[in-house]
């Protein structure tokens, strides 16, 4: 017989090291890849956004076209090209801004207008990948010819006597596009590889975690906390550049414009909120459903005690 007795062998051994020794460092490892992995989100967000959609030039210019009828814009159009105008002229600078803003509203200026953006997209980039430090240039000839031959087709009868000249017109200055060249080889490679490595860390901390389940909730939740930080972080910019304007009166054309640029960066964050706070949601759910406790099956009631017959009663005879 063993000398502690038979307690002793019945008792279970005990481990030599304690559970959350393993669970501790994988744990611990989970919660840092996650944490990274939602710091990168609203950086990547914006970082393909900025690579993919601001320097692609067929998206820019279908999401400024909606702008040729923005009231706004053609406010600021208006004044801008009618002062220009007369002041070249010597016409009344009233007449001239009317003049303009009735055309603001024409197929061929919203003609124009798609064909300036082009151009003009097309020029900058073309400088962000060149290594020469000049004046990016804007020849309004590329501009004033479409807008030439759509005048002559809608039979303006002042269409021929518009001259096409060779003016260039300045876009961004040599110290800029340093600047801003600098900007664009870092947006092209962070782009790509934020986005990747958020979606990296995310998936690696929720497959090393002790309880994926509890990593997948937080995961959601940095999630949407990274897209509402992104919605945030778009509104208060909106707000910073609409007060660096020197002219308050074009603020409305400018909120537009940068309304209509951003909207694809504001759509991404509310997806990201919503994405991450219903599977965040799913994951609780589907925890509660697991750790709920049965029901416990309803007791029988208790069969009612036999009553014993009555004795027969004796009769004397």
């Amino acid at each position: 017989m063993h000398p502690a007795g038979p307690a002793a062998l019945a008792a279970p051994a005990r481990p030599l090291l304690p559970e959350n020794v393993s669970r501790s460092p994988r744990t611990a490892l989970s919660a840092a890849l996650i944490a990274l992995a939602c710091l990168l989100v609203p950086f990547g967000t914006l970082a393909a956004w900025a690579a993919y959609g601001l320097t692609d030039t067929g998206r820019y210019v279908t999401t400024m076209a909606p702008l040729a009828s923005d009231p706004a814009v053609r406010d600021v159009v208006a004044d801008t090209v009618g002062d220009e105008v007369a002041r070249a002229s010597g016409l009344d600078r009233v007449l001239v801004r009317d003049a303009v803003r009735s055309f603001t509203g024409t197929h061929a200026y919203r003609t124009a207008w798609d064909t300036a953006n082009t151009a003009a997209h097309t020029a900058v980039m073309r400088a962000l990948h060149d290594d020469r430090d000049r004046r990016v240039t804007l020849d309004l000839a590329a501009v004033v010819a479409p807008l030439k031959r759509q005048l002559a087709a809608d039979r303006a009868p002042f269409a021929e006597s518009i001259p096409v000249e060779h003016r260039a017109l300045v876009l961004v200055r040599p110290h800029e596009l340093a600047v801003l060249r600098k900007g664009y080889h870092v947006l092209d490679f962070a782009g790509f590889w934020l986005p990747s490595a958020a979606v990296l860390f995310a998936v690696t901390g929720i497959a090393v975690a002790a309880c994926r389940r509890r990593a997948l909730t937080a995961t959601a939740l940095g999630t949407a906390l990274g897209g509402a930080f992104l919605g945030l972080a778009v509104a208060i910019g909106r707000r910073l550049t609409l007060d660096d304007l020197a002219d308050p009166a074009h603020r409305p054309a400018a909120a537009a414009v940068y309304d209509a640029l951003t909207t694809t960066l504001r759509t991404a964050s509310w997806l990201l909120l919503t994405l991450g706070l219903t599977v965040a949601a799913a994951a609780w759910l589907t925890g509660y459903v697991r750790t709920a406790p049965p029901r416990r099956p309803r007791r029988a009631s208790a069969a009612p005690a036999s009553v014993p017959p009555p004795e027969p009663t004796r009769v004397r005879a």
